[in-house]
């Protein structure tokens, strides 16, 4: 393992994937992350956890994904220390992230470059940190109150200019504020305000039993409830040691699979409806709605909300409806690969595809990227394909990756990992094993961690848990693949024409909510 060489002391929780946790001190936190980098892992998540009203201190957290699993390493800060050293200088995506854990938990990056705040948008209570321990409910502010200015990264010269985009969009697009410099329509500098849906998400979870809290995961991000859900409860179950039956587990990865395809077929529309091609979304929406119509029949919501549960799954299926499930496969894949075809050939679309919004393999490893948008940038990460997990380790899935990293081939991966998951779907209704869905969770005596790791449709989802010995929660940090990938779509951005910046975020569609917690 990378982190041998540190002398680290890894004990090995007890989850679906290999996952280990260590207790670091600065030299080693400082050390992990080019140990890291020098074998080819990646950083996941950093966050911070406040153990004070337990006795205990404050940490910083960071996860890191290796060859050989997840390695989720921890820096006591004493008393009177609120800093940690920065993980930016190895891993640039850690960056928004410290920053987001200052306002949070309160902990700083010593030495960090950018220390501008990125969740607290100057409506906070002065000193208001909402993670630490004892922290009050924020007071309201005054209605009309506008947020403070934010100091954007300016770019001079003769003939540039800037557009400011949002916070509020003309239709359903979450809120979010884009900064554009530019010479003429060539975009020169794309920079990022999010922040704006930030619902105190984490904080609530310390305030839920266990046992309910799934529900909770499941609404971090509507587009992602299974995987979420799935990530919470995996947490759970490695807390609380509970092996899940094996059909759970089974018909765990069929509502992960039928949730990839909802949200594929929804962006192969929108991605067509960009390009000026009102076919595809026309298309595409129907078949997106046939298939969530489906879901809501077997499992009692469109979304397979709450579909989830600690121990297991809320809902088993008949036979008849796995032969239904099975069936509507092959006709989605007939339709699918038909207008595959089209788009495929269609010279407008590929005009507008090809080329646009282009990150390259070498920019992709350097900053990070993630899940699907990595692997249409020929980052090879898929945990389902990656490590041993029930019972992705049975079903042989196959990666789809691409070298090209433009638009064109973020189309091409979301096609064939829809192909891959309707044949993933097929065989899990063909040879779904018998047996009980939901198992017994028994809780602990005493203070327990557990992680959760699920590959979403659009990445890794990370969920760290902490339960004190009380049998509350103490910690739970949910963490989105966005998080890795907004900061990239500033430099995919970079050389296009102002015109293609809805393609080209549309090509990644990231996640406003599961990054604004």
């Amino acid at each position: 393992m990378a982190l041998a060489e540190l002398g680290l002391d890894l004990r090995r929780l007890p989850a679906p994937l290999a996952v280990w946790h260590a207790r670091v001190d600065r030299a080693a936190w400082s050390a992990a992350p080019h140990s890291v980098a020098d074998a080819g892992g990646r950083l996941v998540a950093v966050w911070g956890v406040d153990r004070r009203a337990a006795g205990d201190a404050m940490a910083a957290c960071a996860a890191y994904a290796l060859l050989e699993g997840l390695v989720w390493l921890e820096l006591r800060l004493d008393a009177a220390e609120q800093e940690f050293p920065d993980l930016a200088a190895t891993f640039p995506c850690a960056g928004r992230m410290q920053r987001a854990m200052a306002d949070l938990s309160g902990l700083h990056a010593q030495g960090g470059h950018d220390v501008r705040a990125w969740l607290d948008h100057g409506l906070w209570s002065p000193g208001h940190v909402p993670l630490q321990s004892g922290a009050q409910p924020a007071t309201d502010v005054a209605a009309g109150t506008l947020p403070a200015a934010y100091p954007f990264v300016r770019v001079e010269g003769d003939g540039v200019h800037e557009i400011a985009v949002g916070p509020v969009h003309a239709g359903i697009i979450e809120p979010a504020h884009f900064r554009f410099s530019l010479v003429g329509e060539k975009v020169l500098r794309l920079e990022e305000r999010l922040g704006y849906t930030h619902k105190g998400i984490e904080r609530r979870f310390t305030e839920l039993p266990p046992l309910e809290a799934h529900q909770l995961a499941g609404r971090v991000s509507g587009d992602s409830t299974v995987a979420y859900a799935w990530a919470y409860c995996m947490a759970l179950e490695s807390a609380w040691r509970c092996e899940i039956p094996d059909r759970a587990s089974w018909l765990r990865a069929l509502m992960l699979e039928r949730e990839r395809v909802a949200n594929h077929l929804g962006d192969l529309g929108a991605l067509g409806n960009d390009a000026a091609l009102s076919f595809g979304l026309a298309q595409f929406s129907r078949l997106r709605e046939d298939w969530l119509r489906l879901s809501k029949e077997a499992f009692g919501h469109r979304l397979m909300m709450d579909g989830v549960v600690p121990g297991g799954v809320a809902t088993d299926l008949p036979q008849p409806m796995l032969d239904r499930m099975r069936k509507h496969c092959d006709k989605i894949e007939q339709e699918v690969r038909a207008l595959k075809v089209i788009y495929d050939e269609h010279a407008g679309m590929q005009d507008r595809f090809l080329t646009t919004g282009l990150v390259t393999p070498q920019l992709a490893a350097q900053l990070g990227l993630t899940g699907l948008a990595g692997r249409a940038s020929a980052q090879s990460a898929d945990l389902r394909c990656d490590h041993d997990w029930p019972p992705y380790d049975r079903l042989g899935v196959k990666m789809a990756t691409h070298r090209n990293g433009d638009v064109a081939a973020r189309v091409t991966v979301r096609f064939e990992e829809t192909f891959e998951s309707l044949r993933l779907i097929r065989t899990i209704c063909t040879d779904l094993p018998g047996g009980p869905t939901r198992a017994d969770l028994q809780p602990q005596v005493a203070p327990s961690i557990g992680a959760g790791w699920v590959e979403g449709w659009r990445g890794e989802v990370l969920v760290a848990l902490e339960i004190g010995a009380d049998g509350r929660i103490l910690r739970c940090h949910c963490h989105d693949p966005s998080w890795q990938n907004w900061p990239v779509v500033e430099h995919a951005v970079i050389g296009n024409i102002v015109a293609d910046f809805p393609l080209i975020n549309k090509s990644f569609n990231l996640s406003y909510s599961g990054h604004d917690l």
